[in-house]
């Protein structure tokens, strides 16, 4: 076992990363970069417990264990659950970069959501990257390197992580989670190489469901009203599902405000209660709404993967299907429409997922226009 193994098809990276461990190619700022799942926090976070190993990586002594857990006294890590990643935040990651670390090698510092900084976020980033402390490290993770800032990134060494093959996805699920392969085959193939959404998917059944729901509605788009009812449908899934991953967490997060002044014990509100009260229900809010944008947009990956399936069964490429479950869905697909519509229906959920992304349309406009423009051909108004 070293702290490679949970890097699923990334053997160039490992390769690359190790090297530097062990002092060849070592410098103080890196950029991981590759599609959603592919592993990018994964590996700065391997990357950072081989830097604080005596053996580059064992994945065994005190150093790799606590690192992955992340505990590590000297190995700091930045995630949000925000939309964004605000200047006061990256200050105080700036300062504790500065201090010297408590062990003997490395201070690191983790940003899992380089792309969420603002500008003013950026610019204090980028004096603490331009003037580093000599045994500070900076690990920053982001979907490509155009998503981070061009001065940021040019004083980073890019680490490009790809997306993993459907076998290496399976044989993962199989050895780490014991998954029977026909499962593991079709969460690695449903994932499209997303290593946590396959992993959800192999062990949670509710979560193939609502995946099973999604990837049936193509066929389902014959009417105005099938659209409309499409795109509520696909709205409930996903606030079904975000609901779920934050209920148990705010309902914690408001036990820990409660004890920590005393409400709980008391039964008293201190007059500083109201105050930090409102900070963690808008922050809670903030994460609501950044989950829903999330899980609705994994829905539109899945969306985009049937339409995917239907060109290739019409164009007669090898391989299975993605969704090689509801292949007759998609036959009905590629029999009542042409390569070059399906396409323009992928542009379609690409337009609407930029308009919720990037211009905060409500989802409920952007899906119902989306689902208007994926209605079959011949359909009934």
């Amino acid at each position: 076992m070293t702290v490679w193994d949970a890097l699923v098809g990334q053997r160039h990276v490992v390769g690359t990363l190790g090297r530097a461990a062990g002092g060849d190619g070592m410098t103080h700022a890196w950029l991981f970069t590759g599609p959603p799942g592919s592993g990018r926090s994964n590996a700065a976070l391997a990357f950072a417990a081989a830097l604080q190993c005596d053996r580059a990586g064992c994945g065994d002594c005190h150093a790799c264990r606590t690192t992955l857990g992340r505990t590590h006294a000297d190995v700091t890590l930045v995630r949000t659950e925000k939309l964004s990643i605000g200047v006061d935040e990256v200050r105080d990651l700036v300062r504790r970069s500065a201090l010297a670390p408590n062990g003997t090698r490395w201070q690191v510092m983790i940003v899992e959501d380089a792309d969420r900084l603002t500008d003013q976020a950026c610019n204090a980033l980028l004096k603490a990257i331009e003037e580093p402390t000599a045994r500070t490290v900076w690990l920053l993770c982001a979907p490509s390197a155009e998503d981070v800032l061009v001065t940021i990134r040019s004083r980073c060494r890019l680490v490009t992580l790809t997306t993993p093959h459907a076998a290496d996805v399976t044989d993962f699920l199989v050895r780490t989670e014991g998954v029977g392969e026909p499962l593991a085959a079709h969460a690695a193939r449903a994932s499209q190489g997303h290593i946590g959404r396959a992993r959800a998917l192999a062990l949670d059944e509710e979560t193939r469901n609502r995946r099973a729901e999604v990837v049936r509605l193509p066929a389902r788009l014959t009417s105005l009203g099938s659209c409309m009812n499409a795109a509520s449908n696909l709205l409930d899934v996903a606030k079904a599902e975000a609901e779920a991953q934050t209920t148990a967490l705010d309902a914690r997060e408001k036990a820990e405000l409660d004890r920590a002044y005393g409400v709980e014990g008391r039964g008293k509100r201190p007059k500083e209660y109201a105050p930090a009260l409102r900070d963690l229900e808008k922050g809670q809010k903030t994460r609501s709404k950044r989950r829903l944008l999330d899980v609705v947009d994994r829905g539109l990956m899945d969306l985009v993967s049937v339409y995917r399936d239907a060109i290739a069964l019409k164009m007669g490429a090898p391989g299975r299907l993605v969704n090689e479950e509801i292949r007759a869905d998609v036959a009905t697909l590629a029999r009542r429409s042409t390569p070059e519509a399906n396409l323009r229906r992928i542009e379609a959920i690409f337009a609407a997922r930029e308009q919720m992304l990037e211009f905060n349309v409500p989802p409920v406009m952007a899906l119902e226009s989306m689902m208007v423009a994926l209605r079959l051909e011949g359909g009934t108004r």
